[in-house]
């Protein structure tokens, strides 16, 4: 049977998916933050800023987070530069795109259902990334190519200067036949400008102004070219005014069906000219009856430049910025607008100099922020605790009135649980205590992890029945015995152990495993970065005329 063809975008490792280790999270108190004292009575402590690699990271937070998030900005790297000179091309993006699938379908998983992801580029990488992200997330859910102005003239080395940069918008799912993504049926608008309310106006009429109030005049007539009229939508309309009967114009039709136009008409909602003598009426739009909001063009020009973030750092730090291009907080805070409301979670994958979290705290919002490079340390956390403290007086600090509180936890992913002993064989790490061991199985398991206080056999859950027990200690029959009459009828428990005696038959109400042994084909072990690394890379193949030198070189005694 031939295989079904699909339109798609293909690269070099495409068919290669990495067999992520789900790892447990460490809190590190000494680098978590909150305010001394509660500002607001809705300020946010549950934060989280995770140190270590992006692509573990979220995997670890998949179990606990999955159909959660409500809005994702990410402004993935591409700083490799003129480190890939010396490789083909292709090997160059199909790193990148691997880079990329790899953690967008983890992304999507962690999305609500009207959920959000909104990915900021550059003309190098913005059109691949469409492609790519239409296949992860479905073609009909893409909402929008948002070009934001990121500085304020061209460069000069180039004939044609790019001053934009995208963002690429897509919704977690869409309904059926829908033409819009449950994401965008929920996003906000945006507040109404003062030019917008001024095209509402009080207009006078024979019969003196309308007491409903100011409203703007919408044309009753479409174009009706192009294979566009509708024979029904041609009919004639009497003036109440003048008693003539007044048709659309050449090439239009009516709007409105003639039914609508003479509700309207009953209704005082066809406004016919100061002297009530025009021979096409307009329809009333009442300022009270509009929405309450405008919708946001694709084009924004308004909301900072690189420019302005980089000012932003170095107040912040006394230094010029580390970062090529930061975002603004004002980017940051039009999306996270739209995206969300108070109490939503945000999540940055790429946490870069931290402004999502600045801007998502200030707004009230819920972050999470991963990073792996130092700059964890050196800019986000002191950036956030200035934040905290009320002492950012930069950004949307103004705007949102913002005068701290709040605070965030600390967290670095725990190392492998399994490692190679001198001989190769995978043990448990001896980094793990008994209850990082315990959490860590239960991930692996699936189950959640909440420890009883009464019961030391009840590690984990997967249900209000289902529980696990993690231990490396040799079970004998009568430990077993004692177990399986504890749990009892109508309950389970998994039991992952070191080695036990007895027929687990012999123990209707236990599952029992042993450990490592059963988590070794589970994932890849022992694997701490998944990054965009140089020294990773493949080695280029040798130019036309050097390979048999190299291979003599390598015969030679």
């Amino acid at each position: 049977m031939t295989q079904k063809q699909k339109l798609e975008l293909t690269w070099i490792g495409k068919d290669t998916r990495p067999r992520l280790e789900p790892r447990i999270l460490l809190q590190g108190l000494e680098r978590s933050y909150h305010a001394q004292h509660r500002v607001t009575s809705h300020d946010i402590f549950d934060n989280k800023l995770i140190f270590g690699d992006n692509l573990l990271a979220l995997k670890a937070l998949e179990q606990e987070f999955a159909g959660r998030i409500k809005c994702i900005v990410i402004d993935p790297p591409y700083n490799t530069g003129v480190a890939f000179e010396q490789y083909d091309d292709g090997v160059e993006h199909s790193l990148w795109l691997t880079l990329i699938r790899d953690r967008l379908e983890i992304l999507a998983r962690l999305l609500t259902p009207d959920g959000s992801i909104w990915v900021t580029l550059d003309d190098n990488e913005a059109h691949y990334m469409k492609v790519l992200g239409d296949e992860v997330f479905g073609r009909g859910c893409f909402i929008a190519d948002i070009s934001w102005q990121k500085r304020d003239g061209p460069p000069n080395d180039r004939k044609i200067g790019s001053i934009h940069d995208h963002i690429l918008v897509w919704g977690k799912s869409k309904p059926g036949a829908s033409k819009k993504t449950l994401a965008e049926e929920a996003f906000n608008l945006m507040p109404r400008t003062e030019k917008a309310d001024a095209q509402y106006q009080t207009f006078a009429e024979p019969d003196g102004p309308d007491q409903r109030g100011a409203f703007r005049k919408i044309d009753t007539t479409a174009n009706g070219k192009g294979g566009r009229f509708v024979e029904s939508l041609f009919y004639g309309v009497k003036n109440p005014y003048t008693g003539e009967e007044v048709w659309p114009r050449k090439g239009t039709c009516w709007r409105h069906s003639k039914a609508e136009m003479a509700r309207l008409q009953a209704d005082k909602r066809l406004y016919w000219g100061v002297n009530g003598t025009a021979t096409t009426p307009m329809r009333k739009l009442f300022k009270t009856e509009a929405k309450q909001g405008m919708t946001t063009p694709s084009i924004w020009l308004d909301t900072g430049l690189n420019q302005h973030a980089s000012a932003h750092m170095e107040t912040l730090f006394g230094e010029k910025a580390a970062f090529e291009t930061p975002k603004p907080e004002q980017l940051l805070s039009r999306i996270i607008h739209i995206a969300t409301n108070p109490g939503d979670w945000v999540l940055d994958s790429f946490g870069g100099s931290g402004t999502t979290g600045a801007a998502a705290h200030k707004m009230g919002r819920r972050w999470i922020m991963v990073e792996l490079g130092e700059h964890c340390h050196t800019h986000i956390i002191p950036r956030m605790t200035k934040v905290i403290d009320g002492t950012d007086p930069g950004g949307i600090t103004d705007a949102t009135a913002w005068k701290g509180g709040g605070g965030f936890r600390y967290y670095r992913l725990a190392p492998s649980l399994l490692r190679n002993d001198k001989w190769g064989n995978l043990v448990i790490n001896k980094e793990f205590n008994a209850a990082m061991l315990a959490e860590a199985v239960c991930k692996l398991e699936g189950y959640t992890y909440a420890p009883s206080e009464t019961l030391y056999w009840q590690h984990g859950h997967s249900s209000e029945n289902s529980f696990t027990y993690v231990t490396t200690q040799h079970l004998t029959c009568e430990q077993l015995t004692q177990l399986n009459d504890e749990v009892g009828p109508g309950r389970s428990l998994l039991i992952c152990c070191g080695a036990f005696r007895g027929k687990p038959e012999n123990y209707p109400h236990l599952e029992i495993k042993k450990i490592p042994k059963t988590v070794l084909a589970k994932c890849e072990w022992g694997h701490d970065d998944y990054s965009l690394k140089i020294e990773n890379l493949p080695k280029a193949p040798p130019k036309p005329g050097q390979q048999n030198l190299f291979a003599e070189l390598e015969a030679a005694p």
